[in-house]
């Protein structure tokens, strides 16, 4: 995993917390330089963490950089809860917007969740995700969803896969992901997480 924040008594909490859930290595960042040749080192590791006020450069920028150098999961710790970074957090790519005034329960709960293929935002900065229904490029919106479809989508951003969502609604796996296909659609992504995130804003899930 990789831990990006200038603040180095944060970045050691945030990576000693990362290993009691579990984490093998911790790579740790200052700056965006930094998080760079970390990141070309090591190629994409399972879950970066990082800030979005860095001092050399945009966090969102580095947000868009991992997730298209295949970077599965990326997760922004920040001290802002403006509305335009949370929603330029979740457009980059990011699975989860966390506070750093946040209590350490909600934090490891956040994270556990983008591990378990969620999304997530913090409870403060939810709202925010609820404004803003348009998808760019399509003539769509999340709530143009049928209510299964809804259900599938509230079971991805809980974190489950196609299989355990396929349990809990009693369909097949080929079922969910044709329901998913037609969600891609209509959203204009095939990204989980982004379908996750187009959904969220618009106050279609939780």
């Amino acid at each position: 995993m990789l831990v990006v924040d200038d603040h180095p008594l944060l970045r050691e909490a945030i990576a000693a917390r990362l290993a009691q859930m579990g984490a093998g290595t911790v790579h740790e960042a200052a700056t965006v330089a930094e998080a760079r040749a970390r990141a070309t080192a090591t190629g994409p590791c399972d879950l970066a963490i990082l800030d979005l006020g860095l001092p050399d450069g945009s966090g969102i920028e580095l947000v868009t950089e991992l997730r298209t150098n295949g970077w599965p999961r990326v997760v922004v710790l920040a001290s802002s809860d403006d509305p335009y970074a949370v929603r330029s957090a979740f457009q980059a790519g990011a699975q989860a917007y966390l506070l750093k005034s946040a209590s350490p329960v909600v934090v490891t709960d956040g994270v556990r969740r983008v591990l378990e293929g969620g999304v997530y935002a913090d409870p403060s900065v939810a709202p925010v995700l609820a404004t803003g229904t348009r998808v760019p490029g399509t003539d769509n919106t999340p709530r143009e969803l049928s209510a299964r479809e809804v259900e599938v989508l509230q079971l991805v951003a809980d974190g489950q896969s196609n299989k355990e969502i396929g349990e809990e609604l009693s369909l097949s796996a080929l079922t969910v992901k044709s329901h998913l296909s037609r969600i891609g659609r209509k959203l204009g992504t095939g990204d989980r997480a982004q379908m996750v995130a187009l959904a969220m804003r618009a106050g279609v899930i939780r």
